[in-house]
This record gives structure tokens, sequence and C-alpha cells, in this order.
């Protein structure tokens, strides 16, 4: 038996945006249902916003997003949460770490770190903090 944890990401109106960003940077697939599929939008203006979405990716990576809608509130807050992307092959996150960070701000560039042969630490263009690293072996 196994529990995976899945970081979902609620946004307003940037969710599908958000789908692309990580689709691109991890090598997923992306999978989304907007409002209008669903038959349920509660504002006509979020029609086309995304319900559920989720990206996956061979590696195992793996995030849901929605919008929010726009009669609940929702506020991004001050760093609530970091995501964690944890592998096992220091190669897999230095091809995603250009593509994740593109737009957005790092504040520890991805390299050798004393627990890791590499970690970096970056808010994306969507104000989502992310930690990468490569899994300890000791």
């Amino acid at each position: 038996m196994s529990i995976a944890v899945t970081p979902h990401l609620n946004f307003r109106g940037d969710a599908r945006a958000a789908l692309e960003h990580y689709r691109a940077a991890f090598a997923g697939e992306v999978v989304a249902i907007t409002y209008a599929q669903m038959g349920a939008p509660h504002d006509p203006a979020q029609a086309d916003e995304i319900v559920w979405g989720q990206v996956t990716a061979p590696s195992g990576f793996r995030v849901m997003v929605y919008d929010v809608q726009s009669d609940r509130p929702f506020s991004r807050g001050d760093n609530p949460f970091y995501v964690s992307v944890r592998a096992t092959d220091p190669q897999e996150l230095e091809a995603a770490w250009p593509r994740l960070v593109e737009g957005g701000q790092v504040l520890v560039p991805l390299g050798p770190a004393q627990w890791s042969a590499r970690y970096g630490m970056a808010v994306d263009r969507f104000g989502i903090t992310w930690v990468l690293d490569v899994e300890p072996t000791a």
C-alpha cells in the first residue's frame, strides 16, 4: 500500500496558465475540466476557467490546480506553503529548473547543498514557492 501526496494549488483565473507552465517545466501531461464542461459555472465569466486540473509526468511529478469561484473568498496569503519536488536523479531537476523559474524569482540557485547533491528554491511567476532537491542517499 502507498499514499501519494499531491499539492492542490488554488488560483483566481490563472489555473490554465499554471497548468501549462508546470507541464512545460516537468515534461508532463495536462488534464483539465472547465466550469462550463462541468455544467455549473457560478459566474458565466468563469465558464472557461479550471474547476479541476492536473499535471502528471513520467518522473512521478504531479500537481493539481483549480480556479476559485468568484463568489468565494480567495487570498494567496504570504508564503503559506512550499511545494517540495524531490528527485533521485540530479538531471531531472536540472532539466526542470530553468523552465520552472522562467518569469519567477530565484531565491536559492540550484546547486550542491550540505544535505543534497542539488537544492534550489524559487517563487514561480504565479507566486508559488518551490523547493527542489535530490533525495539524500544517507
